[in-house]
């Protein structure tokens, strides 16, 4: 093993002393106590161990264990070390990043990753791994809202903020259609309905879900009820039951979610970030050998190794090595790491291209809308002859109007974004109903009809996401952000490029966020 200059540091003679924490050694190599604590600190070892268990663990390290250490104190502290001609090759070694899944989450995290502080392309290298395409699945296919009312509250407006400072910076506003907009709730019903009594109307309303504004908190709604804005003109009057204002621009604002994805990939490919579209196949892991005595080993556990994939374009089998991999696969991220409690939502949506530009609303909505003829005769009274749907609507700069409709269980995930089933009836339903309730959009030109699965977090009590370390060494999980993973993805980012460089989250308190407390 190479010799390795301390800077700033007065080394010790080879030697150890069981009883004291002042001396240790390895052949070749001279190791003092505060370069103990600064393994403590790059987190090589678990900071609650004691310096003398350390001392004791370090004492009696395999060659390849302390090689691993040493190098990843380098990577993170490396002013601490200065290598000498002989460490060529160790020199050469760098801590490698994997960052598995192309999705909004990811492609953030390769971002911030690249534009953390002790971000060194020398020393660091960095791999983004997508199956079939940048944005193919929810990223590409999601409404863009972003809200101060979004949740969890301990990494929104950290994400809110960060959302503004990437689009002043990389001209949001022109790549990927940011923006300030208003954000209202609708009650309205289908045009060939006749109006009900407002008791009735009530009765509705009480049975359905109201998605994303279940997040929001009473003082973010206490705009009173008022008339229809005149802006709002694409929206048929007579069918508006109410309308009530959820949040002003200070609060709300907007992406394409496909534009930022693929922009904040481009952006982290820039910062020297490689991406590859592969199929990770598996992730492989390292036994370290245990201590002779058969002591609890911190070193010789399970840890993470390297990743196979196969290549899309070749399909040949590829296997690449990772001192770190971070997962953000989504849905798929179980597939991967079994014990992740991760459950797949889909949804469906439209885009529409109405006939003229249309104002800036992202609105939440509750439409009363006939049912459906069957086999049997329709009859009896309103309640059984009739539905709510409650599709969002979110009105976007380059005149088109997204629509996306409730979630359903009914096709289970597929092996990719590419096999995504899509329901032509439940995007049928959507187009009738906000067609019943708007001419603009009843004659526009509809764009297209998808569906995707959102990740949510499939345990009691905990809405996710879940961000951090997963109690595997090298492992780290991004995923569970359901519907608002466009919206948190930079906090995110920012927090794993914290974890891995820092050690630790140090732009928001994401303890409650912790894998650790579910897997």
């Amino acid at each position: 093993m190479p010799h390795l200059h301390f800077q700033h540091l007065q080394p010790y003679p080879i030697s150890f002393y069981k009883d004291g924490i002042s001396h240790l050694s390895y052949p070749d190599t001279l190791i003092d106590t505060q370069v103990v604590r600064a393994c403590v600190k790059a987190q090589i070892v678990r900071s609650k161990i004691r310096l003398k268990r350390v001392c004791e663990q370090l004492a009696c390290l395999t060659s390849s264990d302390l090689k691993r250490g040493l190098k990843r104190l380098h990577t993170l502290h490396p002013s601490l070390i200065k290598w000498g001609d002989q460490s060529r090759t160790m020199v050469e070694n760098k801590l490698n990043i994997v960052v598995v899944g192309g999705g909004i989450v990811g492609c953030t995290t390769a971002y911030y990753l690249t534009r953390h502080p002790s971000y060194d392309p020398s020393v660091h290298s960095i791999t983004l791994l997508e199956a079939t395409r940048i944005g193919g699945g929810a990223s590409g296919k999601a409404g863009g809202l972003l809200a101060q009312w979004a949740y969890p509250t301990s990494i929104v407006p950290l994400s809110f903020d960060l959302h503004s400072e990437l689009a002043e910076e990389h001209n949001g506003e022109e790549l990927w259609g940011y923006r300030r907009i208003h954000c209202g709730k609708l009650i309205a019903r289908d045009r060939n309905l006749p109006a009900l009594p407002s008791s009735t109307w009530a009765q509705l309303r009480s049975w359905i879900p109201l998605g994303k504004q279940k997040y929001q908190q009473n003082d973010s709604r206490n705009l009173p009820e008022s008339e229809l804005p005149e802006d709002l003109d694409w929206f048929n009057s007579k069918c508006v039951e109410t309308y009530e204002d959820i949040s002003t621009s200070s609060a709300t604002a907007q992406v394409q979610p496909f534009h930022f994805t693929t922009a904040m990939a481009r952006l982290a490919e820039e910062g020297s970030a490689k991406v590859i579209l592969g199929s990770v196949d598996k992730i492989n892991y390292g036994f370290p050998d245990k201590s002779e005595e058969g002591e609890p080993y911190v070193f010789g556990q399970k840890r993470v190794e390297s990743v196979t994939y196969t290549d899309k374009g070749t399909f040949e089998s590829q296997t690449i090595p990772a001192d770190i991999i971070v997962l953000a696969a989504g849905p798929w991220t179980p597939v991967l790491y079994p014990p992740a409690p991760i459950a797949a939502l889909r949804a469906h949506s439209i885009t529409i291209r109405p006939p003229k530009p249309v104002s800036a609303y992202c609105l939440f909505t509750e439409i009363t809308v006939p049912l459906t003829a069957t086999d049997e005769e329709l009859s009896g009274t309103p309640l059984e002859t009739t539905k709510i749907m409650s599709p969002e609507i979110y009105s976007r700069p380059n005149n088109e109007v997204y629509v996306c409709g409730t979630g359903d269980n009914e096709m289970p995930l597929p092996a990719n974004t590419d096999e995504v089933e899509v329901s032509k009836e439940k995007c049928q339903d959507i187009v009738d109903a906000i067609g019943g309730i708007s001419d603009d959009l009843r004659e526009g030109v509809v764009t297209s009809r998808r569906a995707c699965y959102l990740p949510t977090v499939d345990v009691g009590g905990s809405g996710g996401p879940l961000i951090g370390k997963t109690g595997i060494p090298g492992l780290l999980m991004a995923t569970g952000h359901s519907c608002w993973g466009i919206h948190n993805a930079p906090a995110t980012g920012k927090l794993i490029s914290e974890i891995i460089f820092d050690g630790e989250a140090r732009s928001a308190d994401i303890a409650g966020l912790d894998p650790q407390l579910v897997v």
